[in-house]
């Protein structure tokens, strides 16, 4: 009997490792690739606003109906965002814009509306609120009061209340006295 159990101990044994053989060269092991995610959103918002206050008061505010907050920058829907900080309030309205650094970039029906009345429309704009400067190199077309200026590309400080632009056309309105 024990002979008998032995050769049987030795059959099951023999039987397991060419099972585990054959597991081992037939069955390649999963091979799972580590990935790498630097560009995860932290938090995403709907219908939000971002007020900035600084000891004299509300220096702006950057509102959207969604947004999408990654480690250095947001991403938002429906743009609008109202500087207060130089002496004209200005204004920015447009479909999408990026928000990084005190920079943003805004894409599609960009309005720009300035308190004084100045106002421009392009499909595209850069606003930085450190410099008040907008910038654009699309088409544009803006109007202050009934003069109204076309161009290809627009640079506008809002600063020095100065405007640089290509390929203009000018309808401007002389004043009578």
């Amino acid at each position: 009997m024990d002979k008998g159990l032995n050769i049987n101990i030795h059959i099951i044994f023999s039987f397991i490792a060419a099972f585990l053989s054959m597991i081992f060269f037939v069955f390649k092991p999963l091979n799972i690739k580590e990935q790498s995610f630097e560009d995860v959103p932290v938090f995403e918002l709907k219908s939000f606003a971002i007020y900035e206050i600084d000891s004299l008061g509300l220096e702006s505010i950057l509102a959207g109906t969604k947004g999408i907050r990654y480690s250095d920058r947001y991403n938002i829907k429906n743009v609008n965002f109202t500087d207060n900080t130089k002496k004209y309030v200005a204004n920015i309205k447009a479909n999408s814009g990026i928000y990084k650094d005190d920079i943003i970039t805004l894409h599609k029906d960009v309005v720009y509306h300035r308190a004084d009345g100045l106002n421009f429309t392009s499909d595209e704009a850069i606003y930085s609120k450190i410099t008040s400067i907008v910038k654009t190199n699309k088409k544009y077309v803006a109007y202050s009061g009934s003069n109204k200026l076309i161009g290809t590309s627009l640079i506008y400080d809002n600063l020095k209340n100065k405007i640089k632009s290509n390929n203009i056309t000018a309808i401007y309105t002389l004043r009578e006295n």
